[in-house]
């Protein structure tokens, strides 16, 4: 291995360490314990370490956001792919989404509520957004109903399914209630 290759590999571990710490110090005390400080003193690297690899905190939150973007779209393929026909597929989609929100807060705050400085629904979208939209996509177009884009159909579910992850999570909904919510949700939108 040569000298340079050697170099980029401890870069790329040393950035995939610092999302990790940004990551696990959000989902133990919230985004606002994360600091460049902060992150400098667990990761044991010096402040300017982390400026080299990221600008600041809005970068790191952008990093987290696209890892869990991934996440999300692997955990909504493997649901939808081990459930038997299209409402199942739609129920099984719906719930692993709502359990990823659940499951993992501070990244789905990173992805959808804080600014990571991402582009959503442009040209320039990244890959990892993208792939997740599609990953619900795949499923949620089928059960879209005749006339109806799938694309508008999937963004008013992804919508539907953002709202009961949010109102829930801030005690706004019944915890009971849940699954019968998933349920009204995939009966009465999706076209089945």
């Amino acid at each position: 291995m040569s000298v340079q290759e050697r170099k980029e590999r401890e870069r790329a571990d040393r950035e995939r360490l610092i999302v990790a710490t940004a990551r696990e110090l959000a989902e133990q005390q919230g985004w606002d314990a994360v600091t460049t400080r902060r992150l400098a003193e667990r990761i044991e690297y010096s402040q300017p370490v982390l400026y080299s690899h990221f600008r600041g905190k809005r970068e790191i939150i952008g990093a987290v956001a696209l890892q869990g973007a991934a996440e999300m779209a692997v955990s909504l393929r493997a649901a939808a792919s081990a459930a038997d026909g299209p409402r199942a597929r739609v129920t099984a989609l719906a719930r692993t989404y709502l359990d990823f929100a659940e499951r993992n807060p501070a990244v789905y705050d990173a992805m959808f509520r804080l600014d990571g400085g991402l582009a959503f629904a442009v040209e320039d979208t990244p890959e990892p957004l993208k792939d997740a939209f599609a990953a619900l996509l795949e499923s949620l177009g089928e059960v879209a109903g005749d006339g109806v884009h799938p694309g508008l159909f999937t963004e008013t579910f992804w919508a539907a399914l953002h709202g009961l992850a949010t109102l829930t999570r801030a005690g706004r909904l019944p915890p009971e209630d849940a699954e019968r919510r998933t349920d009204l949700l995939v009966d009465r939108l999706a076209a089945l």
